[in-house]
């Protein structure tokens, strides 16, 4: 028996497969191309130049969350700091789709 790993934690690979679903999801709603969107680093802004997201491609983005993960970002996130980057939605998804 090994304390190495809490169980409570999401996995390393639950995160790298909700963050690789979301870069997706970014492309879709950013209309950018998903390889370009798949080398980006993680800390990568949303609204910054290289991925330049809009407020309806914010709300795009927003509902393809939700439908897909179940994750209300925008009711859990009132100041949606959860939108800063890839990497701020990414953990934010993973954390709340594990609760309950």
């Amino acid at each position: 028996m090994t304390d190495a790993h809490t169980p409570s934690s999401p996995s390393s690979t639950d995160r790298a497969a909700v963050e690789r679903e979301i870069r997706a999801m970014i492309a879709e709603a950013a209309r950018l191309d998903a390889a370009v969107v798949a080398g980006l680093p993680a800390h990568t802004d949303l609204f910054g130049p290289e991925i330049g997201l809009t407020s309806l491609a914010g709300v795009t983005l927003l509902g393809a969350v939700d439908a897909r993960f179940g994750v209300d970002v925008a009711a859990l996130d009132l100041s949606l700091d959860s939108l800063q980057s890839i990497a701020t939605l990414a953990d934010f998804v993973t954390a709340h789709r594990s609760v309950g």
